[in-house]
């Protein structure tokens, strides 16, 4: 009889603990970023996501996973622990969740070193609560133009930009010494076996004296620039 009336009791405090939390999880927002999170290759990128109002999530199981990817567990944490045995074998040690900060509601996950195929979208979820949310990662890759001269004439004197290692692919703009854009022949571009473009451009420019031109590679995408200045001497100095 008292093992019955314990067993009662429990079931009662399990229904009522259950009808609680599913409760309170009908006023739970789980939310990152809208925005596309940009990072470059090679560094460490948060994919933020966190529960207003704030509410502890530090007994329940956060999923991370990437939809399209076999297996698409990214980093499951659950029982205090990240569960090893399903992650998916290219994020292994290279993913974490803020610990500590669980109990706050912060559920972001941090990637190291991040790869071009870290590219994508992520889905963080709650099973608990039944929420759901997605994070797209933009991973990008960019160096620094080199900028030479080619070839020259009494008049003018041809410019020669390359620029190696860039994802997504990038264009290349030339600039004047006042920043207006020049007139170029088409970009030669290159994708190599890593994914990874290389991009190459001419243009002739004319001797003035002490001009100064630029070479700009850049990727909207990643909203990455980098540019290379090149003095052309003036004629008198051929």
């Amino acid at each position: 009889m008292e093992r019955e009336l314990w067993f009662r009791v429990l079931i009662f405090h399990t229904v009522t603990i259950l009808i609680m939390l599913y409760s309170s999880a009908g006023n739970l927002d789980l939310t990152c970023s809208h925005q596309p999170i940009i990072a470059l290759a090679g560094d460490d990128v948060i994919l933020p996501c966190h529960l207003e109002p704030v509410t502890s999530a530090a007994s329940w199981t956060v999923e991370w996973t990437k939809p399209g990817l076999d297996p698409e567990f990214v980093h499951v944490h659950e029982d205090g622990r990240l569960l090893h045995e399903i992650q998916n074998p290219s994020y292994y040690y290279r993913t974490r969740l803020f610990v500590d900060e669980l109990e706050h509601g912060n559920v972001s996950m941090k990637i190291f070193k991040v790869k071009l195929s870290d590219e994508g979208t992520y889905r963080c979820s709650l099973p608990v609560v039944q929420e759901e949310v997605f994070v797209q990662l933009i991973v990008g890759s960019v160096s620094s133009p080199v900028v030479n001269m080619t070839s020259s004439t009494l008049g003018a004197v041809v410019l020669e930009c390359k620029s190696k290692g860039w994802y997504p692919e990038p264009e290349v703009l030339w600039l004047d010494g006042e920043g207006n854009l020049l007139s170029a022949g088409p970009t030669e571009t290159v994708r190599g076996p890593d994914d990874l473009y290389t991009v190459s451009s001419r243009v002739t420019v004319e001797k003035t004296d002490d001009n100064i031109f630029t070479c700009r590679v850049q990727q909207n995408k990643t909203n990455q620039t980098r540019e290379t200045h090149i003095h052309v001497p003036g004629r008198h100095c051929f």
